[in-house]
């Protein structure tokens, strides 16, 4: 394997450092949680923006806040939904096959830089969307979604991000899954080689910030959800990229 192959699968970060990028990232989560936790209207205000009032059509909803969310029964936008939600697992077999591939090789032919870009990618994704965000926050935090609170035409309270006071019983809102799923489509561009990262930058931000927005629109997330959803699997990824950060390993490459 040449000098030139290795440099090619090396992967790209804006810092030079992944530890620093790791904890800055990770202390923005934090403080994002606490500035959506102590300012809570701001994720009703942004939900408003997308809810339609109108007036309720029963006595026994009188008083309350009917309406609905109108983009969620748009039939292209519900098929895009179908497609990014499927997407990154998508992405993951392909990415295990490919692994699974360079490990078919051995001795000068194994690429252990594209090898270790395949497992980051991978793990990042179990880690983070599939158990951090799937399996532990939105089982058991119970933050109803805001179709389902009284300020959306629902019939649970509002709760405020990071609260587990709320009485969603299952699939939560806190935190939101797909934006989760979306941050790691995002960070498969530091992880694609020349000249492939070059053609796939463009549309994979673009369905990274699609996909959080439509949850938003839909009425399915808070802005909250969204936005820590989406960082909570940059901040995973980062933390595999120090953890597994070697420093024999870029000297080796830049030999």
């Amino acid at each position: 394997m040449s000098a030139g192959t290795r440099t090619c699968w090396r992967i790209q970060m804006p810092d030079s450092d992944p530890a620093h990028v790791f904890i800055g990232l990770f202390c923005l989560w934090w403080l994002l949680l606490l500035l959506f936790n102590g300012f809570p209207q701001i994720d009703v205000y942004a939900s408003a923006h997308f809810f339609v009032r109108e007036a309720c059509s029963t006595p026994a909803t009188f008083g309350k806040n009917c309406g609905y969310f109108p983009y969620r029964h748009e039939a292209y936008l519900g098929f895009l939904r179908t497609l990014f939600f499927r997407l990154p697992y998508l992405i993951a077999i392909v990415l295990l096959w490919k692994l699974l591939e360079c490990y078919g090789h051995c001795g000068t032919t194994f690429n252990l830089a594209r090898a270790r870009s395949f497992k980051i990618a991978l793990t990042s994704l179990m880690i983070g969307p599939v158990i951090l965000t799937n399996l532990i926050l939105k089982t058991y935090w119970g933050r109803p979604r805001p179709s389902q609170t009284l300020d959306f035409g629902g019939h649970l309270d509002f709760v405020q991000a990071g609260s587990m006071i709320g009485k969603c019983v299952s699939n939560c809102s806190f935190i939101s899954g797909e934006a989760a799923g979306a941050g790691w489509v995002f960070c498969l561009i530091f992880l694609t080689p020349q000249p492939a990262r070059f053609a796939l930058a463009l549309p994979l931000t673009a369905i990274a910030f699609l996909t959080p927005a439509m949850r938003l629109a839909f009425g399915a997330h808070y802005l909250s959800d969204v936005i820590l959803g989406w960082l909570s699997s940059v901040v995973v990824f980062a933390g595999l990229l120090a953890l597994t950060d070697s420093p024999q390993g870029k000297k080796k490459s830049e030999i």
